[in-house]
């Protein structure tokens, strides 16, 4: 005898899995306050939410966590893909929290969460087929971006989620070093025979490896605010490599209320720019692609991402009791506000997951005197 409800059950898991339209109905949980917008224009609606929202909480977190040396560290110290690849198989992720961070976040005054779903490194906080380099391969056996994803919908918080684009030290169609950027790939003495790329033809494989990804992104966590990408860095050395506008046209038919970001600007058509650590701030000037993006996005709205260590995004343990105090954010938020632009904030949790206690404390004591303010 068949069994329809599992027959159901089936199918659904097919149409989040093969990437389908997540064109739906629901209004994202951290939209409630722009019904009628909503209705009228999805994307007008969500990016006035953004203009408002003003205050963010930026995550940096994945293998690189582990090593306590910063999110670079893969490139810097040159590690050997296959040792690098062996600290999957530590990555408990035990003491990440959802309901914790989403709770600080609330507490902090803000309005939103920017996660790394995939960094430079290749490694995949989200459950993919694209990639068995993911962190359901590893001994947390967690979608730790579905947990933090049903907790931001169930308390009102807008989820960006972070996706390096424009670099990738694991796929093995991404560019050489020779071919562009001296940060496309750790300098290792020898090539490594994983690594594929001949010829500019070869980058397709790579393009198509990330369209896949955002499909399941777009189609698992379908109210997600938006899509932040980086290092623009990798997009202005080899602008002619990726399909910026097939990559943009994909988000903005699957979900057409989520907002594009990719730092100043790839090809101008982003919702808004994402300086980092000051407002303005520009880099690859001495590329026509960056001047002209910058141009077409300069009166756009802006956020300005900065870090509460002294300069790592991912945690770098030899910082510890230099991370900036609950004085410095009220400095950075005074400053984001003279500009009329939004601060992302970022916290690079430890190995296990937990957030460092200085930048909770910091964070908790800046949140309250915002809230007597």
């Amino acid at each position: 005898m068949k069994h329809p409800f599992k027959i159901q059950v089936l199918s659904i898991a097919v149409f989040v899995l093969t990437g389908c339209s997540t064109q739906h109905t629901n209004i994202p949980s951290y939209l409630k306050d722009y019904k009628d917008a909503y209705k009228e224009d999805p994307r007008s609606a969500n990016l006035l939410w953004f203009k408002n929202a003003k205050y963010g909480l930026f995550i940096h977190y994945g293998l690189y966590s582990l090593l306590e040396k910063g999110e670079w560290v893969q490139l810097r110290d040159t590690i050997p893909l296959s040792e690098y690849d062996h600290l999957k198989n530590t990555f408990t992720a035990e003491h990440f929290n959802a309901d914790a961070i989403t709770n600080l976040a609330l507490d902090a005054g803000m309005k939103y969460i920017t996660i790394t779903s995939k960094h430079h490194d290749g490694f995949c906080l989200f459950r993919t087929r694209a990639t068995d380099f993911n962190v359901l391969n590893t001994p947390a056996k967690r979608d730790l971006i579905g947990e933090l994803y049903r907790a931001c919908e169930a308390k009102g918080l807008g989820l960006f989620l972070y996706y390096s684009y424009g670099a990738d030290w694991k796929h093995p169609y991404f560019y050489s070093r020779d071919s562009g950027w001296h940060n496309a790939r750790p300098a290792y003495k020898t090539p490594p025979p994983e690594y594929k790329f001949k010829e500019d033809a070869d980058f397709k494989g790579y393009v198509d490896f990330v369209h896949t990804q955002i499909k399941e992104l777009l189609s698992q966590y379908p109210n997600i605010a938006g899509i932040w990408f980086d290092p623009i860095m990798g997009y202005y050395h080899r602008p002619d490599l990726f399909p910026i506008d097939s990559t943009y046209a994909l988000i903005r038919n699957r979900s057409p209320h989520a907002l594009i970001s990719f730092k100043q600007g790839a090809n101008g058509e982003e919702d808004f720019m994402a300086p980092e650590r000051g407002g303005n701030a520009k880099v690859g000037q001495q590329f026509d692609v960056a001047k002209i993006a910058y141009e077409k996005n300069k009166y756009k709205p802006r956020e300005i991402c900065n870090t509460l260590q002294p300069h790592a995004w991912g945690y770098n343990k030899s910082k510890d009791g230099l991370h900036k105090s609950a004085d410095d954010i009220i400095a950075m938020l005074d400053e984001a506000n003279k500009m009329n632009a939004n601060l992302l904030l970022n916290v690079g949790p430890k190995g296990d997951g937990s957030f460092p206690e200085e930048d909770v404390t910091a964070l908790r004591e800046a949140g309250k005197r915002l809230l007597t303010n």
